[in-house]
């Protein structure tokens, strides 16, 4: 009789310890443990501060329309009129991370020097912006 108890008692702890595993690993798995961020940074900058040998594309280029977030960033800065400060733009979502890709991929981005900015150069109405994008993952949750 005291067999059986026990070996009710032991299977009771394994059911609940995986049970308690179960629910672990669906919790972290909703949280979106593997996404990825991508902030889209825009800033107005003047003609003097483009390097020579960077292109500069047009607001209404089909590429930059494809990047998501890109036009939101320089929208911001033009009607902020951000020339101190950066606006940003935080994409929270798989596959974030392909924005930084596709920036620096698909547009003319340049790799800029010393005091130069690095970036794609916008031409948006009168004003020039410079929009550049980082973009990082969460590889683990924090222990605390």
């Amino acid at each position: 009789m005291l067999r059986r108890n026990d070996l009710a008692v032991s299977l009771f702890v394994v059911g609940a310890a995986a049970a308690a595993g179960y629910v672990l690993r669906s919790r972290r798995g909703s949280e979106g443990t593997g996404r990825s961020k991508a902030d889209l940074g825009a800033r107005i900058v003047g003609r003097d501060e483009v390097p020579i040998d960077a292109t500069v594309v047009d607001a209404s280029s089909s590429r930059l329309a494809e990047i998501p977030g890109a036009r939101r960033a320089i929208k911001r800065a033009v009607r902020n009129d951000a020339r101190e400060e950066w606006e940003h733009v935080t994409l929270d979502r798989d596959g974030a991370w392909s924005v930084v890709d596709a920036i620096r991929d698909s547009l003319p981005y340049y790799d800029g020097e010393d005091d130069e900015y690095n970036g794609v150069f916008v031409r948006c109405n009168d004003r020039i912006v410079v929009l550049d994008a980082i973009g990082w993952a969460r590889l683990e949750d924090p222990l605390y």
